[in-house]
């Protein structure tokens, strides 16, 4: 018998109250029901969906549910296999919780589910679009919930691992909810990722370089780096509908002209350069 999206919602909530704060009092919170309310009376309440919504007003996003359905089908792909093998590796045996900040569409938190990762999992986005699809994919012992970084809605030290896999960082919201010897796990893109779409949309111009530096020279400053690995890899692109999710899922294509964005997929490329830093690391 299948159970309802909303049932599994507030089961974990039933199971786990501890682990959230309100987001408008920072008070512990209490489940009840399909909603988690604080002493203070601010009350959340679960969607069909099985979600909670934290935020106080609704944000616009670029994130559409296309791009987002577009990157979960290049991450069923493939496209982040090795990123997410070597997390899988880094992970603890025994998670407290691991929460994925800005998990998106929710396809990197599942895969690393399938690859053994143990423990309450919740996965939190600012786009209400991507959590709407997080909420449809098959993991267990998992929690979807619409949230801002800078005001997480978790409880002081609850968590023993964060994910900030490609999303910006709150590093003094993480050393917050992270427990004492907790680790945070940061993935950020190298000065070649994406390489091939950067150099056909901004040949000669400034974006057609990245760099990295100043992102990791921050991360040097407020954290110790515990392991660190890049990966460099090229990943092929079997068929014209992969290379249309690739630059559908890529914010690259924003910046692009419209006519430059045409041009590109009449021309579709047969592989992608990808270029990680993945860091360990434990906030000072």
């Amino acid at each position: 018998m299948t159970i309802k999206k909303i049932t599994q919602g507030a089961n974990f909530l039933a199971t786990y109250p501890q682990v959230f704060r309100c987001p408008i009092c920072h008070q512990a919170m209490t489940a009840e029901q399909t909603s988690l309310i604080c002493p203070d009376h601010h009350q959340f309440d679960l969607s069909k969906k099985g979600t909670l919504y934290f935020l106080q007003k609704q944000i616009k996003t670029e994130y559409t549910t296309e791009m987002l359905a577009a990157r979960g089908r290049m991450i069923q792909r493939g496209i982040f296999k090795p990123m997410l093998d070597l997390i899988s590796e880094w992970l603890p045996a025994d998670n407290q919780l691991t929460i994925d900040v800005g998990c998106g569409e929710g396809g990197l938190l599942t895969q690393l589910a399938q690859r053994g990762l143990n423990g309450p999992k919740i996965g939190f986005d600012i786009s209400k679009d991507g959590i709407y699809l997080a909420s449809q994919q098959q993991v267990s012992d998992t929690f979807w919930c619409v949230a801002d970084l800078t005001n997480l809605p978790f409880a002081d030290h609850s968590t023993s691992t964060i994910l900030n896999i490609f999303s910006p960082s709150h590093y003094r919201e993480f050393a917050r909810v992270l427990t004492t010897d907790g680790t945070f796990i940061k993935v950020i893109p190298g000065p070649n990722y994406l390489h091939e779409l950067r150099q056909a949309f901004f040949n000669g111009d400034d974006k057609e370089n990245y760099s990295n530096e100043p992102v990791m020279q921050h991360l040097g400053e407020v954290a110790t780096i515990l392991k660190q690995q890049e990966l460099n890899y090229q990943f092929e692109l079997t068929n014209n509908e992969a290379f249309a999710d690739l630059l559908q899922m890529s914010p690259l294509e924003w910046q692009a002209p419209l006519e430059q964005v045409e041009a590109l997929k009449n021309n579709p490329f047969s592989h992608i350069s990808i270029n990680l830093q993945i860091v360990q690391c434990q906030l000072k």
